[in-house]
C-alpha cells in the first residue's frame, strides 16, 4: 500500500497497486501545471487509486486531459485521459515516501528545457516511450 497526500495534508489517498510507468516527464504542459522543469509521475488502475480524505479540485489541461490538485495549497495529484481511462497518473513527490518509486525514464524529451542536462543515465523517449 502507498499513501500520500498534497503539502497541506487536505488532501490525502492510498495505492493498492503495485506502480508502472514511472517517468520524469518533460512535456511543456506538465512544466507548466506544476511551474517545475519537470514532474515525476506513476501510473497505476483507476480502481487502485482512493481518496481518504478531501476533495481535489480538477481542471481540463488538454483536449484529452483531465489534472487534479488541492484547491487550498495547489499540490499537483494526478492527471487521467480520455485516451487510457482506466488509468490514473499520480506525481510521485506527493508520496509519503517516494523513494519507494523512482523514476525509470524520461518522456517527452523533444519539449525538455535546453538548460536541464540529464545526467542519471535512465532511457530518454522523445515522446512516448517506443
Amino acid at each position: 500500500m502507498l499513501r500520500g497526500h498534497c503539502a497541506c495534508g487536505a488532501v490525502r489517498y492510498e495505492v493498492s497497486a503495485s506502480p508502472s510507468l514511472e517517468t520524469n516527464c518533460h512535456c511543456s504542459i506538465c512544466r507548466r501545471t506544476s511551474g517545475a522543469a519537470f514532474v515525476t509521475w506513476f501510473t497505476v488502475p483507476e480502481t487502485a487509486f482512493r481518496l481518504t480524505s478531501g476533495k481535489p479540485a480538477s481542471f481540463r489541461s488538454s483536449d484529452h486531459g483531465v489534472r487534479t490538485f488541492c484547491s487550498g495549497c495547489g499540490t499537483p495529484l494526478t492527471f487521467q485521459s480520455t485516451e487510457h481511462p482506466a488509468q490514473v497518473d499520480i506525481t510521485t513527490c506527493t508520496l509519503d515516501d517516494p523513494e519507494r518509486v523512482p523514476p525509470r525514464d524520461h518522456t517527452y524529451t523533444r519539449s525538455r528545457l535546453s538548460w536541464l542536462q540529464l545526467g542519471d543515465e535512465l532511457p530518454v523517449f522523445p515522446a512516448e516511450r517506443s
